[in-house]
């Protein structure tokens, strides 16, 4: 079964074609970076007007790649939520009219299931149940996973997500858009211990997170600095330091609290290197296995949609008559595949 799938939740057009039986056959993916780095974050109306310049064009160019035709594909998959409004119309607009005239099924997928489940979409499958931490530039959750739709959130960010964090402190730090991959780079640089930023809410029980303090705390030691580039580079290790420790020592209580033996991480913070060198770290010195996607597959793409949508059209879920996007909508309201 070949399955298109549309990505356009926030910044990024993402349109691929995964078949349940060949894998991933084609996929395009179109960054609007450029688009909103002039204004530091991304302008929800810009960013819908460039899905649909670049929809189509897309959508012929990884049917060309797969050697597909509109009769070959048997099933359509979008992003239906949670994301920006405007953008998620776009993508469920163009998904159902396609499924109309192709006179095929189509579905709606949550984008938070789509990264959930993007480590599938690797050679080394995780099997369930596992422990799985998203982390993006809109959400920060630990997620107990028994299977596909059966997911149980246990912690999250109470403000901020990690990867909104990382852009805002980029923007104080005076670096460009986005902020996640600059201040990576730049804390290879700095020096370790100059300064020691708080590790919001691990002195306490539970599996919530914050990183407003952790923010705060950044500004103001940017305000009373130097301001010279090594200043910025200690900063930025700093801030990163404290980043992926709040996220190793949720992860630890997390797993010694469900008991899972397997680690999946996703989203585009995932790709950092430091996180997976701590987690990677972790499981070396326990009987703990990690999986992570490969880093085209931690932002936004087409190919974890295509994915989430088949295991549901498989199993018989369709849309209805309509369609509707969501652009809050909590992960643990899916359901399993009926």
């Amino acid at each position: 079964m070949k399955v298109l799938g549309i990505e356009t939740s926030c910044d990024e057009t993402g349109i691929a074609i995964y078949d349940d039986q060949q894998g991933l056959l084609a996929e395009a993916l179109y960054s609007q970076i450029e688009l909103h780095a002039d204004y530091g974050g991304v302008v929800p109306e810009l960013a819908s007007r460039d899905h649909v310049r670049r929809m189509i064009p897309l959508i012929q160019q990884v049917m060309s790649e797969a050697g597909c035709e509109s009769h070959d594909i048997k099933g359509i998959a979008y992003t239906s939520g949670p994301g920006l409004m405007g953008a998620l119309m776009v993508g469920a607009a163009v998904g159902r009219s396609l499924a109309w005239t192709w006179k095929c099924p189509s579905i709606g997928v949550h984008h938070m299931e789509g990264h959930l489940l993007a480590p599938m979409l690797e050679d080394n499958v995780p099997s369930f149940p596992f422990l799985a931490l998203l982390v993006s530039g809109g959400h920060t959750l630990l997620v107990d996973v028994t299977a596909i739709g059966e997911y149980k959130v246990i912690g999250e960010s109470l403000d901020d997500a990690v990867g909104e964090a990382f852009d805002k402190t980029a923007k104080m730090l005076g670096l460009a858009y986005p902020g996640g991959p600059i201040i990576s780079q730049l804390a290879k640089q700095g020096r370790k211990d100059r300064y020691k930023f708080p590790r919001p809410m691990v002195n306490r029980p539970g599996l919530d997170m914050s990183f407003s303090g952790l923010k705060t705390s950044v500004l103001t030691t940017w305000q009373k600095s130097d301001k010279s580039e090594q200043t910025k580079a200690d900063i930025a290790e700093a801030f990163e330091e404290a980043v992926v420790d709040t996220l190793t020592i949720k992860c630890k209580r997390a797993l010694k609290e469900t008991q899972h033996k397997r680690l999946i991480i996703a989203g585009g913070v995932s790709a950092n290197q430091r996180l997976r060198e701590r987690l990677t770290e972790l499981a070396d010195t326990t009987s703990l296995t990690v999986f992570y996607p490969k880093p085209q597959f931690c932002t936004d793409n087409g190919a974890m949609i295509a994915y989430a949508g088949l295991q549901r059209l498989k199993a018989g879920e369709h849309d209805g008559d309509g369609f509707s996007t969501r652009p809050r909508w909590p992960l643990d309201e899916l359901k399993p595949p009926s």
